[in-house]
């Protein structure tokens, strides 16, 4: 039994190493592991949790990479196979801090984890696992889709599922269409996830508070919204909590979602103190915010504990329901 389970994207991200460069610039570059519900799982497992992913490659060299990466991080990858035909996705982007980051994702015609397919599942493992996460992004194509729908089905309603709502325009013809996978999922989980671009594409506001009320109307237990230079708040039927945000020096920001993601899955499995959780997940934000890379970049328990004790025990807002 996992602990932590994704399902999602994987790829190789080739970062520039120049900062602020136009890409068409930059001469040298950094190899990582990437994809977000593969960053997720690495995240978890450098807390010690038992960690894999659920995924597709192509069957080339990069392939090779991404499993040994997978190994070295100490995440399972017994999930992870190729599809014949379709290249290992790698990702591009242009660094300029603190807070303009764009990114070119070489997914076509599609991509390997979007042909992941509902008799390929192993869903006893999906069950036993103590958090389940999915990306919004696994639902943008079929067969992926139709796997997440088996695989949320499978888990009916079981603690902890999650799904990170990751909406990425470019994988969707219109905002619309996400919406409606979205308004399909959020019954199915207990957990959302989304910073206020993706949340008002789910319930259609960027106000925090309600958003957060709307998709705990949808089905899920908690509603977490990420504010970006404003914290992040998170709600119950019973709480809502805001937490500042960890001031740090930006590199790169593309990171820190998935950071926030593995520290969050490891207060749910502690069952720690909702703000407890969010103070924590936000310093694994944080730091993976100061640094180049996303998947070696993540911290270690006692680096994220570290940061929380520095920063000043500013007090989170919180409310009744």
């Amino acid at each position: 039994m996992l602990d932590v389970l994704t399902i999602g994207r994987v790829g190789v991200d080739i970062y520039p190493l120049q900062i602020a460069t136009p890409l068409a610039e930059v001469e040298t570059f950094g190899r990582f592991l990437g994809g977000s519900a593969t960053n997720v799982a690495v995240a978890a497992a450098r807390y010690g949790l038992r960690a894999g992913v659920v995924t597709r490659t192509g069957a080339d060299a990069f392939a090779d990479y991404v499993h040994r990466a997978l190994r070295d991080f100490g995440v399972d990858d017994s999930q992870v196979r190729p599809v014949d035909g379709l290249p290992t996705p790698v990702t591009f982007c242009e660094i300029f801090p603190p807070d303009h980051f764009p990114i070119w994702f070489y997914r076509m015609p599609t991509a390997p984890d979007l042909q992941i397919r509902p008799d390929e599942l192993d869903l006893a493992a999906i069950v036993a696992a103590r958090v389940f996460w999915i990306t919004g992004t696994g639902l943008c194509q079929r067969p992926s889709r139709d796997a997440h729908t088996t695989a949320l089905a499978a888990r009916d309603g079981r603690p902890h599922t999650v799904l990170d709502l990751d909406y990425r325009p470019m994988f969707w013809p219109d905002p619309a269409a996400a919406a409606a996978a979205y308004a399909e999922a959020l019954p199915r989980v207990t957990v959302a996830v989304g910073n206020l671009d993706e949340v008002e594409v789910a319930v259609g506001t960027r106000d925090p508070e309600r958003a957060a009320r709307l998709l705990l109307d949808r089905g899920p237990r908690l509603a977490v919204v990420k504010l970006g230079p404003d914290g992040v708040l998170a709600s119950t039927a019973e709480q809502a909590i805001r937490v500042p945000p960890v001031p740090v020096e930006v590199v790169n920001g593309l990171g820190a979602g998935d950071a926030f993601g593995g520290a969050l899955c490891l207060g749910l499995l502690r069952d720690w103190p909702l703000e407890r959780t969010l103070r924590f997940a936000n310093a694994a934000g944080a730091i993976v915010a100061s640094r180049l890379a996303c998947s070696s970049a993540m911290p270690d328990e006692a680096e994220t504990e570290a940061l929380v004790a520095q920063v000043e025990p500013a007090a989170a807002t919180e409310g009744d329901r």
